[in-house]
């Protein structure tokens, strides 16, 4: 089976042009090396999925013949990625999402009732 199918199979892209792209830009490994969308895979193949900041690394149990529902998955392949790659993924989303910077857009209501309670304290 093609890599990009089996990708798009096993839904780690959401499109099966999603997946040839990621393979042209050379973010899909086989055992080393980057591959072309239309390299085959077999059973027992090791990927590395470079997806949203994280590699993934797979091993390919088997091939599906078609699209498979996201229960039916871990058939096909067995997830080898470490944990200490999600955690950093997860950190770096924690500090976006916290932090925004003074004076862009309006205050939220957070802020107000900060304001608030900071006005009443010296009255």
């Amino acid at each position: 089976m093609r890599v990009d199918k089996f990708l798009w199979c096993t839904r780690y892209f959401k499109s099966r042009s999603l997946a040839t792209e990621a393979c042209k830009k050379g973010h899909i490994k086989l055992r080393g090396k980057s591959v072309k969308p239309s390299h085959e895979v077999f059973a027992q193949d090791q990927l590395v999925v470079r997806k949203n900041q994280i590699n993934f690394e797979l091993l390919i149990l088997d091939t599906p013949a078609n699209r498979v529902g996201a229960s039916l998955v871990d058939i096909y392949r067995k997830d080898l990625t470490p944990e200490n790659a999600f955690k950093s993924q997860e950190m770096l989303k924690a500090a976006s999402d916290h932090y925004r910077l003074k004076g862009l857009g309006r205050p939220t209501k957070k802020d107000r009732r900060n304001l608030d309670d900071y006005t009443e304290q010296i009255d």
